[in-house]
């Protein structure tokens, strides 16, 4: 893949089903590294907050129906990494479901560290309805 392949964004749905997850990781990582993402984004940033998108949308969005779809967008550049997961679910408050995970009430759940990771690994996170619910996370590039 060279870089003009890197710059067509990247389309595609995959069923409700988790064993896609490393796939499309791993398609959004090599287009960042082919526009020279700090190492840090693309070992840490990147596949971490991308893999906690995808399984909100498969496992709480999906409700892991494997009748419904995930359909994934994400255009990388030299300055910035924008990619929207739309799930086929009613949706969700994004302050109200966004927990500290550090606070002593949270650090014993099991989950609910999700929106957290994204909301520290991303430069912006945001959610809105686009004929499903959609989170949007966007890294800045920076200084590679």
């Amino acid at each position: 893949m060279d870089v003009r392949s890197a710059e067509q964004a990247l389309d595609i749905r995959i069923p409700s089903d988790v064993q896609y997850i490393e796939g499309i990781v791993q398609q959004v990582v090599r287009r960042c590294e082919l526009h020279a993402f700090p190492r840090r984004h693309l070992a840490l940033n990147v596949p971490v907050a991308l893999t906690e998108a995808l399984s909100n949308a498969i496992l709480r969005g999906n409700l892991d129906d494997a009748a419904r779809s995930v359909h994934v967008h994400a255009e990388v550049d030299s300055s910035r990494l924008v990619l929207e997961v739309r799930d086929e679910g009613q949706g969700f408050d994004l302050e109200a479901c966004t927990v500290d995970p550090t606070t002593p009430d949270h650090m014993m759940l099991e989950d609910g560290r999700g929106l957290f990771l994204m909301r520290r690994l991303m430069d912006h996170v945001e959610r809105f309805s686009d004929g499903g619910n959609v989170v949007r996370l966007i890294l800045l590039r920076g200084v590679a």
